[in-house]
């Protein structure tokens, strides 16, 4: 294993102050686990909350800012946070409008967001909870019941942060981010595993001339294991099955190409040359787009591909502007 790392058991802390030296606006406890935006709790705002485990960088901590989170809680790698992070992150910018809970679709961050929430409520925090359940490819695996909560998650926190930014209630933010969840569909492809620090050897096992189709962002099992193809190729796989889960003809949509980690960034825009004239080629219109490791698994070689059918408000709340350590328009 050779990773640029002190030791095993400090990577999410050394990661966390780093994280803080790098972005001073920030209020980073790389004790606690929490990472909050400089100016929460904002008085009468829905406070927008998520985590999960680290290793999926920038997700979450790279998304805490104006226009998306007010705060996330990293685990351990590829493990959830616990309870008590989560209600640290929940009190600390909860203003008195409520906080949702951005919750991916794993067991056990959904066992302790919903732990954390029932804590809140003890404290009279009203807190929603929005599940993200959108990978198409497989159903209930090892770590989840039903689908897993994969790229289309930087969609539900940008749209719903935006809106929270506009001033509107909890109930309306929870609905908008509903909707994003309902109307986006991801698949990702590897090309090769990824090493966890603690275990020091591959998540799992690839042949030489093999790729995993519809992996998972922790190396979890996909479809099927076939050999080696070219990116047009792994591109109409994914999108084919994205397709007959959510038909895209006529629909303007929203792409996210996202690098899993070890993907140079010359072949992400090779997928999104060959993503773009797929979707064109099936009749719909890409009206926004973005590049890049969003949403990673460590230095997993491959790409996701998630797409999301917009409206009009959900086109003019992706573009409100943003200002996150990963994510930045418009300011």
């Amino acid at each position: 294993m050779r990773k640029l790392i002190n030791a095993p058991a400090d990577v999410v802390a050394d990661a966390l102050r780093g994280l803080a030296a790098a972005h001073p606006s920030l209020r980073v406890d790389p004790v606690g686990r929490t990472v909050v935006r400089a100016d929460a709790p904002r008085p009468g705002k829905v406070a927008l909350v998520s985590g999960g485990g680290s290793g999926h960088e920038p997700l979450h901590a790279g998304f805490v800012g104006h226009g998306m989170l007010d705060a996330a809680a990293p685990g351990e790698v590829f493990t959830s946070p616990v309870p008590d992070q989560i209600l640290a992150a929940t009190l600390a910018v909860h203003g008195g409008a409520g906080v949702l809970h951005i919750v991916k679709n794993y067991s056990g961050d959904v066992l302790n967001f919903r732990l954390a929430a029932e804590l809140a409520e003890d404290e009279d925090v009203e807190v929603v909870s929005v599940l993200v359940d959108d990978d198409v490819a497989v159903e209930d695996g090892a770590r989840t019941a039903g689908r897993r909560g994969t790229g289309g998650t930087l969609f539900v926190e940008k749209i719903a942060g935006a809106l929270a930014e506009e001033g509107a209630d909890l109930e309306r933010v929870a609905a908008a981010a509903r909707e994003v969840n309902e109307r986006t569909r991801s698949f990702g492809v590897a090309l090769s595993p990824c090493t966890v620090p603690a275990a020091g050897e591959p998540t799992f096992r690839l042949g030489e001339d093999e790729i995993e189709l519809g992996i998972g962002i922790h190396g979890e099992p996909g479809r099927e294991r076939v050999a080696a193809m070219t990116a047009a190729e792994i591109v109409d796989a994914a999108l084919t099955a994205i397709d007959a889960d959510m038909p895209v003809r006529g629909a303007e949509v929203l792409v996210l190409v996202n690098g899993m980690g070890g993907t140079p960034l010359i072949e992400q825009y090779i997928a999104y040359a060959a993503a773009a004239a797929w979707l064109e080629g099936h009749g719909a219109t890409v009206a926004r787009r973005l590049v890049g490791p969003y949403v990673t698994s460590l230095e997993m070689a491959g790409c996701m591909i998630s797409v999301c059918r917009l409206t009009p408000e959900l086109t003019r709340l992706w573009d409100a502007p943003v200002e996150t350590p990963a994510l930045r328009w418009g300011r």
